[in-house]
């Protein structure tokens, strides 16, 4: 009986410090399925798990490509955080599986501007959207359609 009591509470725990270091006042969206898309324009960032605005773009340079992520960026802090190229134009809140996406790199920090290289070889056809997304608990902290 005791155990039970204690898993419970450990669950419930777990649940509730979810993958953020940083409470804000907005509750999460706790469905699996793909976040609604309001008046979001192409490159507009929304909200999943947690609070994430700002925009992003596709920028070539020198024969090089880049994800741009403009100075109104901002998102939660979390433990293990990942730009993340995914294949739809929508993104779902958690349970995302690993052939629908391709890890671009660690997070560089939660807020303003920054810049991520796409490899030579991603061909960008196949992918709609660009994420934030937590490794750690599989959960998506904000997604922007790249509006192909």
């Amino acid at each position: 009986m005791k155990f039970k009591i204690l898993a419970i509470i450990s669950i419930f725990t777990l649940l509730t410090v979810g993958c953020t270091t940083d409470v804000n006042s907005k509750q999460p969206i706790n469905e699996a399925q793909p976040i609604a898309r309001t008046n979001a324009q192409p490159g507009s960032f929304v909200t999943g798990e947690y609070a994430t605005q700002g925009t992003v773009k596709v920028v070539t340079e020198n024969g090089k490509r880049y994800l741009e992520f403009n100075e109104n960026f901002k998102t939660s802090k979390g433990p293990d955080l990942f730009v993340i190229l995914y294949r739809n134009d929508t993104v779902p809140t958690s349970g995302i599986q690993e052939k629908d996406y391709l890890k671009i790199a660690r997070l560089q920090k939660t807020s303003g501007n920054q810049r991520y290289t796409i490899p030579n070889d991603v061909k960008l056809v196949d992918y709609e959207s660009v994420a934030i997304w937590c490794r750690q608990f599989n959960t998506t902290f904000g997604y922007a359609s790249l509006g192909k």
